[in-house]
């Protein structure tokens, strides 16, 4: 079933720009043919589409139940910001896992330092790809990519979340260890391609964050996000 965010979704509703073109020329749907839209309150809607002209599409409401794809724990992922194109894929695959949302964070060791204009530039690029992600995955939100944060911003965010785990590279305990099967709340911090300064690991435990590892072996940083995320779901019930 294909799958499209809205804000609202009236009885009858006029699916216009990229989503139209879309549906029309990559899909080569028809009238008569279903789509689920999804709207903001994480309610889906299958719709059968009842006309394809140059205003758009044309769907009406046929039923509508409560998404069921989210998972039971909000995960916000403070992902340290790597070079090239790794940080598409971290979005990408970590919106398919369900993560809620994703904080690029600026570290001491990080390679890629964007200025203000270019990480808005990336920012936007990457909330697109979420979004992307979200229609493939059947997810009931689009995560929310926000702008490329300090880490000692970062830091300072830890009292929303009924858990914070670092993973590092240097150690920890193990993440059965660190969080709970009924956690409702977790945020979790990976550090870029060299790693986390002892400095940073010091700060982040001053704010309230335990330090967990991943197992015996080095993860990249692009794969740490990645196996964090998996676990956390595997360890809360929501691989089930």
């Amino acid at each position: 079933m294909d799958w499209f965010f809205t804000d609202i979704v009236k009885e009858t509703q006029l699916i216009t720009g990229e989503d139209a073109q879309h549906i029309s020329k990559a899909l080569r749907m028809s009238v008569g043919e279903v789509i689920t839209l999804c709207d903001r309150s994480k309610v889906q809607h299958l719709c059968r589409i009842e006309r394809i002209n140059g205003e758009g599409v044309l769907v009406r409401v046929v039923s509508k139940q409560e998404c069921t794809h989210e998972p039971g724990v909000e995960v916000t992922l403070f992902a340290a910001l790597t070079k090239g194109d790794k940080m598409e894929s971290v979005i990408q695959k970590s919106v398919e896992l369900g993560v809620h949302r994703i904080v690029p964070v600026l570290t001491s060791r990080c390679i890629s330092r964007p200025d203000a204009k270019a990480a808005d530039k990336k920012r936007q690029r990457y909330q697109k790809i979420a979004e992307q992600a979200a229609m493939q995955s059947q997810r009931g939100i689009i995560p929310d990519v926000e702008e490329l944060t300090e880490l000692k911003a970062a830091a300072g965010m830890l009292g929303e979340f009924q858990r914070a785990v670092m993973f590092y590279e240097g150690g920890g305990i193990p993440l059965r260890s660190a969080i709970k099967p009924d956690d409702r709340s977790i945020a979790i911090f990976t550090g870029p391609e060299g790693g986390y300064e002892e400095s940073e690991v010091e700060l982040l435990t001053a704010s309230g964050a335990v330090i967990a590892t991943l197992g015996q072996r080095i993860l990249r940083a692009e794969t740490a996000p990645l196996a964090a995320l998996s676990a956390i779901m595997f360890h809360t019930g929501n691989l089930e």
